[in-house]
């Protein structure tokens, strides 16, 4: 039966090297420029996080999620788009999660950055970002008051799910076996089965 998680991971060592805080404005200034060429970053806490070299088990897995959130969701659901979380943290935060769920259908948001209260639920796959999705992302959710937060763990073989946030933090974090499944709050009457969206175990 589900499980509630208490071993969250400690937060990721800072490094000692004095490193430059970036903003949302001086990132769109650099990226027009084209400086940035091909690659593709994320904005966590005003540090560039490269998009560039996932593993093949968070490849696959992300596009089993988009299958089944797609079926689920139909167009309210959508892949790695940027969204903007609490006012306090924006200016140093553009988050790109794995998949999201909008209340509405995406054209909505054509001109505009989804916010926090247009999410019905967020998703990140781990592979070998687990405590960092547990931890600074956790957080940076639960301060912008986003509803639901799921994180597939592949190496642990288990969904995460976070719900009730307050006060910076989720109430209620619970983890799903594989052999298990969860409905998410904006469609309850549609089972998630944690195995199907795992790589097949390896000998």
């Amino acid at each position: 039966m589900p499980t509630a998680v208490v071993e969250i991971p400690p937060r990721p060592l800072a490094q000692d090297l004095p490193r430059k805080r970036w903003t949302r404005a001086e990132c769109a200034v650099v990226e027009s420029s084209g400086v940035f060429g091909d690659q593709r970053f994320e904005l966590i806490e005003g540090e560039l996080i490269s998009k560039i070299g996932k593993k093949r088990p968070h490849v696959g897995v992300v596009k089993l999620l988009a299958r089944w959130f797609e079926r689920v969701f139909g167009e309210r659901s959508n892949t790695e788009a940027p969204i903007d979380v609490a006012s306090e943290d924006n200016a140093t935060n553009e988050p790109e999660p794995d998949l999201i769920v909008l209340k509405a259908g995406y054209p909505a948001y054509w001109s505009s950055t989804p916010q926090a209260r247009d999410l019905d639920l967020v998703v990140e796959v781990a592979d070998t970002t687990l405590a960092f999705d547990m931890t600074i992302k956790a957080a940076l959710y639960a301060r912008a008051g986003i509803v639901e937060y799921w994180v597939l763990d592949i190496q642990g073989r288990r969904l995460i799910v976070h719900r009730d946030p307050a006060r910076g933090q989720y109430a209620s974090i619970v983890g799903y076996s594989e052999q298990e499944c969860v409905t998410p709050l904006a469609a309850p009457g549609a089972p998630f089965r944690v195995a199907e969206m795992l790589p097949p175990k390896t000998s």
